[in-house]
C-alpha cells in the first residue's frame, strides 16, 4: 500500500530501526529514507536487511541514505558496537525505533521457561539494551525514541501469555524513560499495533498450538480489514520527527478500531 508523502522532516538526521528486515521495521526505514534520514536497519536477518535496503535506496530522497548491521538485539556486546559503530560513522544519533519482535504462541501450561524466556530476551532486552547504549546520543541531540508495544499488552489475547508481558513491559519501560529523561529533552514513546499484516502475523495461525479455542479470538478480528505495516510506520514517523515534538510518554494504539 502507498502511503508515503514526500516530506523533508527528516534530512540531515539520522536513525537505526531493529527489526528491519521485514514488516514494520523494514516499513519504517523506507519511511524515513524516503524522508531523508539516515538510517542504520539492524535484523539477524541478513538477506532481509538486504532487501529492505534495496527498496528504501529506491525511495531514498532529501540527501537520505541506508546501511546495515546484522545482528542479534539480545546480544549486549553485539548492540554496543551497532550504536557505536553508527554514532562514529554519522557523527550523531537522532531517533532510535525499537521494532525488532519474537512471537509463539502455546497454551500457558506448556510454556516452557526457554520460550518465555526466548521472547523476554529479544522483546524486552533488546529493546532495553538499545535504549540504554542510545540514551546517552540521544540526548546530546535531543532525540527521541519510538518502541513496539502491543495491543496485547493491555487487551486479553489468548494463547500468548509469555509475548503479552513482554510487551506490557515495553510499554511499562517507555512510561519510565520518558519521565526520566523528560528534562533532558529526549522523548520516548511507543506504538501498540494490533491487526497488523506482517509477516510475524501471518505466520501466528500456522503456530498456534493444539486444541485453540478459536472463538476466543473473535474479538480481535478488524471489522473492515487487517492494516499494513505502513499504516504504523506513519505514526512512528510523527513521533519521531518535529510533528510529534510535544508527545512523550504515550503509547498510541493502531488496530482499526478493534480494541475501541
Amino acid at each position: 500500500r502507498e502511503k508515503m508523502s514526500a516530506g523533508s522532516r527528516f534530512a540531515g538526521k539520522t536513525a537505526i530501526v531493529t527489526g528491519a528486515a521485514s514488516g514494520i521495521g523494514r516499513a519504517t526505514v523506507i519511511r524515513l529514507i524516503a524522508e531523508g534520514a539516515n538510517v542504520l536497519g539492524v535484523d539477524l536477518n541478513a538477506a532481509g536487511l538486504a532487501e529492505t535496503a534495496a527498496l528504501a535506496q529506491a525511495v531514498a530522497a532529501y540527501g537520505g541514505k541506508v546501511s546495515s548491521a546484522t545482528a542479534s538485539v539480545a546480544d549486549e556486546t553485539a548492540v554496543k558496537k551497532v550504536v557505536t559503530d553508527f554514532v562514529v560513522n554519522e557523527g550523531k544519533l537522532d531517533v532510535l525505533i525499537n521494532m525488532a519482535g519474537y512471537l509463539r504462541s502455546s497454551h500457558t501450561t506448556e510454556t516452557s521457561l526457554k520460550s518465555f524466556n526466548d521472547l523476554i530476551q529479544v522483546n524486552l532486552t533488546g529493546t532495553f539494551l538499545f535504549c540504554r547504549e542510545a540514551l546517552p546520543h540521544l540526548v546530546k541531540t535531543r532525540g527521541n525514541i519510538v518502541n513496539a508495544a502491543s495491543t496485547s499488552a493491555f487487551f486479553g489475547h489468548p494463547y500468548m501469555a509469555a509475548y503479552s508481558a513482554s510487551k506490557g513491559a515495553v510499554a511499562a519501560m517507555t512510561h519510565a524513560l520518558a519521565w526520566e529523561y523528560l528534562q533532558q529533552g529526549v522523548r520516548v514513546n511507543a506504538v501498540a499495533p494490533g491487526g497488523i499484516m506482517t509477516p510475524l502475523v501471518e505466520a501466528t495461525p500456522a503456530g498456534f498450538p493444539e486444541g485453540v479455542d478459536t472463538s476466543l479470538f473473535a474479538h480481535l478480528t478488524p471489522m473492515t480489514s487487517f492494516g499494513m505495516p505502513e499504516d504504523v510506520a506513519g505514526v512512528i514517523a510523527m513521533l519521531a520527527s518535529k510533528d510529534g515534538a510535544h508527545i512523550t510518554g504515550e503509547i498510541i494504539r493502531i488496530d482499526g478500531g478493534v480494541h475501541s
